[in-house]
């Protein structure tokens, strides 16, 4: 397969490596974008696989908290930042939003079917199809979460929508100390964008995973080390990036003396409280979508039925 010079820099802008070891790991992978991450990372050329993270469309963020039981995010992407920062445009994702904490839909399609709270004679997608009509620019409802518990919800929204997160305990006690604690949590899920909320959702399959990268990271560090003593560097290596990634393991970057369960346990003790972080949704406007204005007026296409 031919390599071009357009996958070697969106190669490059997802790890981070040279532009020639792109170049050699694509082509020792013909050319396959996800094999040629992991090629990078054996190496030691790239230390994590960011295609997660590009930002292919503007957009909002928003969240609706009601009552600390019940609470929704949504993302909506517009075409341009100048939509993105419009009231009209805001006001609509906010209505979104307020639409999705109501719902009881569980996917997109059955979400779009519903009846527009603010308007009932016509549906959720008939209002994204006028908005679309008044604003003059694609519009695209792109994803929703609603969470209803009986203990307590919070929400924090960052960089004037560009991420919002939910966050959910089971507790005891819901007082202004409690919701401040949940929502110092909140920022920190912004801030550092843990990928579980404990060690104990993290799956064998990815422990392996990440243990074989790491293992031929620290073969090719030091070739003359014997196999045992290899592995307990990968083990602890694997041990401090579970500690990065799961949530509650994380150092809290208010206090470096605690961790995050450790912060969380010290208001509960205060507040004479049981207080256990259950889970966490972080949105970030345009995650995992390809920067490609065709696979944006896809994704638009498909959702106005054309």
């Amino acid at each position: 397969m031919a390599i071009t010079a357009g996958m070697v820099k969106e190669l490059r802008e997802m790890t981070g490596a040279g532009m020639m070891d792109c170049k050699k790991a694509l082509t020792a992978t013909n050319g396959d974008m996800d094999a040629a991450v992991e090629f990078l990372r054996k190496n030691g050329q790239a230390k994590a696989e960011k295609k997660a993270g590009r930002i292919a469309a503007e957009g909002i963020v928003r969240t609706v908290v009601k009552g600390d039981k019940v609470a929704s995010i949504v993302e909506v992407n517009s075409e341009t930042d100048f939509v993105a920062k419009n009231a009209d445009f805001q006001a609509y994702v906010e209505a979104v939003a307020e639409q999705a904490a109501g719902s009881k839909a569980t996917d997109m399609e059955a979400f779009l079917a519903e009846p527009w709270a603010a308007d009932t004679s016509i549906t959720v997608k008939d209002a994204l199809v006028n908005k679309v009509a008044v604003i003059g620019e694609n519009l695209n409802i792109r994803r929703f979460e609603r969470i209803e518990t009986e203990g307590c919800v919070v929400a924090y929204i960052h960089g004037g929508g560009r991420i919002g997160v939910l966050v959910e305990a089971d507790t005891d006690v819901v007082n202004d100390e409690i919701k401040t604690c949940l929502k110092n949590v909140a920022m920190q899920v912004a801030a550092m964008s843990p990928k579980y909320t404990s060690s104990e959702e993290v799956s064998e399959e990815f422990k392996n995973h990440e243990k074989e990268i790491l293992l031929a990271q620290a073969k090719k560090e030091n070739p003359n080390k014997p196999d045992n003593i290899i592995e307990k560097m990968i083990i602890g290596r694997l041990n401090k990036e579970l500690k990065e990634i799961c949530l509650l393991d994380q150092v809290y970057v208010q206090d470096s003396d605690l961790t995050v369960a450790k912060y969380v346990a010290k208001v509960a003790k205060e507040n004479n409280a049981n207080v256990t972080v259950k889970r966490f949704i972080r949105f970030e406007t345009g995650e995992g979508l390809e920067k490609k204005n065709e696979d944006f007026a896809a994704e638009v296409a498909a959702q106005m039925g054309m």
